[in-house]
């Protein structure tokens, strides 16, 4: 049984991708920074339902942290073969709004996250050359967005990170993918208001609704299997990019 670390996983897209790791037989650590609730109580639904679970409070952005989630996973199950880099925050604004310190703290969680995770689960991972690595980009990333320039920025840095790291790790045996998720209806996305998200469903959406957590899980779940798939970005976004 594989053991997957799935970062921001308290709630919304992470919650799904870890519920569906669980039941598709891996050993999951739940994450969060704040909302232990959360973790814990979906923790505790999936033991009831049979599976491995555990959870971890940390802030991906802290590298202490990080190793110290790490090193708990590994005393708990052993180590991470499968890392799902979810942790994100959005903090719309216009961009000469933006203080340094909200434009440095997004660049330290959604960019930094991907990078102390990384480099906690990779050792192992190139000891035993094999691992996998699904980092969450957004359409953002790849269409960019007004009022979303700090968040867009750094979701299209980790297309970058995850094309480029493909290419250095395949080698040893190590995929790396990314996935676009469109609008998700999530509480990140409840910012914009019901009106403008009936707005996007009806007019920007080929498929004519919001995504669902669960359309991204499935999409993680064939990633985290699909051992002939490295470098690419997967988008799921009901055809709002095509």
């Amino acid at each position: 049984m594989n053991v997957a670390l799935v970062t921001g996983s308290s709630r919304g897209i992470g919650a799904a991708c870890a519920a569906a790791l669980a039941r598709a037989g891996y050993k999951v650590c739940i994450n969060c920074i704040e909302r232990m609730d959360l973790a814990e109580q979906l923790a505790e639904q999936l033991k009831d339902e049979g599976h491995k679970a555990i959870c971890h409070q940390a802030d991906v952005a802290d590298a202490a942290a990080v190793n110290e989630m790490v090193a708990h996973i590994e005393r708990e199950f052993g180590p991470v073969d499968l890392l799902v880099n979810n942790a994100g925050i959005a903090i719309p604004q216009q961009f000469q709004d933006i203080l340094p310190e909200t434009w440095k703290r997004i660049f330290d969680v959604n960019l930094g996250g991907c990078y102390n995770t990384i480099q906690a689960v990779l050792p192992h991972m190139l000891h035993e050359h094999r691992g996998c690595i699904i980092n969450m980009s957004s359409i953002w990333g790849q269409h960019g967005a007004s009022c979303e320039t700090a968040y867009s920025s750094t979701k299209h840095a980790i297309i970058g990170l995850s094309r480029s790291l493909a290419a250095e790790l395949a080698p040893s045996g190590i995929r790396v993918n990314c996935v676009a998720p469109g609008v998700i209806d999530t509480d990140m996305v409840q910012v914009l208001g019901q009106e403008t998200l009936d707005m996007l469903a009806r007019e920007q959406i080929p498929l004519g609704r919001l995504g669902k957590a669960e359309d991204i899980a499935h999409t993680v779940l064939y990633l985290a299997e699909a051992g002939y798939t490295t470098g690419q970005v997967i988008g799921v976004d009901g055809g709002f990019i095509i």
